[in-house]
């Protein structure tokens, strides 16, 4: 192999180091240079992600599933998918469109898109969306009844029950 040829026999166009002239043979590599990082900002952690009005243990009856006979307790929220028959007393139940409840609850809030059939005490809020079909003896702190959904039975607010009918 001849002095400027390469491993193939062809000739290399790039010319040798030695024939680049001074500046050229002086130069510095063609490696790059080290550039030194801009210094570290601390940086606030995240806050934590909001946690839901009904944090806790949940229970959720799924479609197609029946319930029944059961006395449901420590359970921060029960979710009603299926079909329950039971008897409550928690902290939150959710009935969706497609759910069905038959019992005795004893709650803080219920919120209604399908229905509920027994005894419904909801000490703090009753919410029954356009969907929601509540009837029986029913309690509440406070009620919501949007356009369509239906209340009917014995139906008190909590400060009758506790002080009596007011007269009007």
């Amino acid at each position: 192999m001849k002095y400027g040829e390469n491993l193939f026999g062809r000739r290399d166009v790039r010319p040798a180091r030695e024939n680049l002239g001074a500046s050229a043979a002086n130069a510095p590599s063609a490696t790059p240079a080290i550039v030194p990082m801009p210094p570290r900002v601390p940086v606030a952690p995240e806050p934590p992600a909001k946690v839901e009005e009904h944090a806790g243990s949940k229970l959720i009856v799924g479609p197609n599933i029946k319930l029944k006979g059961v006395e449901i307790d420590d359970c921060d929220t029960l979710v009603v998918e299926g079909r329950v028959e039971a008897t409550m007393n928690s902290r939150a139940i959710q009935i969706a469109q497609q759910g069905a409840f038959s019992g005795k609850v004893e709650i803080d809030i219920a919120e209604v898109r399908g229905t509920f059939q027994g005894e419904l005490t909801a000490r703090k809020r009753l919410v029954i969306h356009a969907t929601g079909r509540v009837s029986g003896k029913i309690r509440y702190g406070k009620v919501l009844v949007e356009e369509g959904g239906e209340l009917t039975g014995e139906v008190a607010t909590l400060s009758d029950q506790q002080y009596g009918p007011r007269d009007t």
